[in-house]
């Protein structure tokens, strides 16, 4: 058995380290654009693309707080701090340590900035020292990228490696009530983002979210049940078994990447290849890999409870097509990939077996998303 830590990789130079902070901004900010794309086709409702997109800007500002942690790495700044540590052979993001590092350091922000110098306070000194001593002032420069690391982390609404369910009110049908709930983890075993959504309907006396005693049960049921892993039929079938008034009608899992780097990633299979032959300039040679699983309820049958009574449970309808659908466990399965134009010729001109099914989004700096 390989050890899962030879395929991770500490940025130590300071200008790849900013590349790769500025790249994951970047696409970051196209994903949203490709969300409202899936929107606008009819793919995901107006409601699910809000609930994606808080979370694609929490990935943001994730990245976006890890880029000032690590603005001084490979600098002397008169102490030790490490370096970024990212996966480079399987998904292209950072570890899931780093996240529960930011998670442990966010608990005991207000604290370090209040025994740090204010951000003008260390600009005059940094200034002084510039033209006073003629030296570069490192250390002062790592003590402000510090503090505006705490900073980002107090804003809050960042992805953390957590994100724990929310419950929002949709609708009636007939006497019950219709909710949406909504939750996110960054995956340990493959480090990358994964976003969860439920709609289910609620037949119990007081809705759910207002609920003190099931509503806690049900956050941490589908916290344990947040693992890659598991088929989205596993989970669903694995809810509808334990709350007997809760009735889920479909699940949506959307894996975030990998990212596929010639710059930072190691990754084998085409578009690897792809990415290479692309020659991309400094900034555009990566592709995003964008999977979405989907599982509906199709009927319902009634179970006895007891001797007196019965209880509603789902049957889910799984992928017809290839005999896949107990193997995938879910109704749907869509791949997509989203790259910068030039790797995109490349993989049309290539057309690799196995990428005829998969939704090529297409996005340019101008901010245009095309679909094909």
């Amino acid at each position: 058995m390989t050890d899962p830590t030879q395929d991770h990789v500490g940025l130590t130079d300071t200008f790849a380290s900013r590349r790769y902070f500025r790249k994951f901004e970047v696409i970051t900010v196209h994903l949203l654009r490709v969300a409202a794309t899936m929107e606008a086709e009819g793919a995901i409702s107006k409601q699910e693309v809000r609930i994606v997109s808080r979370y694609l800007s929490g990935l943001l500002y994730t990245f976006r707080a890890l880029s000032m942690k690590y603005l001084l790495v490979g600098r002397d700044t008169g102490r030790f701090f490490g370096s970024l540590a990212m996966d480079k052979r399987d998904s292209g993001f950072p570890v899931a340590a780093e996240l529960l590092t930011m998670a442990n350091d966010a608990q005991q922000a207000q604290v370090h900035l209040a025994n740090m110098p204010s951000e003008d306070e260390l600009k005059t000194d940094m200034v002084r020292t510039i033209i006073s001593d003629r030296e570069i002032p490192t250390k002062l420069q790592f003590a402000l990228s510090q503090r505006l690391y705490y900073e980002e982390l107090l804003k809050g609404q960042l992805f953390w490696a957590r994100n724990d369910p929310e419950c929002h009110w949709i609708g009636n049908e007939g006497e019950r009530r219709k909710f949406m709930i909504h939750w996110a983890v960054y995956d340990s075993q493959i480090n990358l983002p994964v976003i969860y959504l439920m709609q289910l309907e609620d037949s119990g006396k007081m809705a759910l979210p207002k609920d003190q005693r099931r509503w806690p049960e049900v956050q941490a049921h589908l916290m344990a049940q947040a693992l890659g892993g598991l088929k989205l039929v596993t989970i669903a079938k694995g809810f509808d078994q334990d709350f007997d008034d809760l009735h889920p009608k479909h699940l949506r899992r959307i894996h975030v990447g990998p990212m596929y780097s010639t710059a930072f990633t190691e990754q084998s299979g085409p578009l690897r290849q792809v990415l290479e032959d692309a020659k991309s300039p400094q900034g555009q040679d990566w592709a995003l890999a964008w999977t979405t699983e989907e599982l509906q309820s199709e009927e319902v049958i009634e179970e006895r409870a007891g001797w007196f009574s019965s209880v509603e449970r789902e049957i889910f309808a799984l992928d017809p097509f290839g005999g896949q659908g107990a193997e995938t466990g879910a109704t749907r399965t869509q791949r997509s990939i989203i790259l910068p134009q030039r790797p995109f010729q490349v993989l049309a001109e290539r057309n690799p077996p196995g990428f005829a099914d998969v939704r090529k989004f297409v996005v340019s700096n101008a901010g245009q998303v095309l679909r094909y």
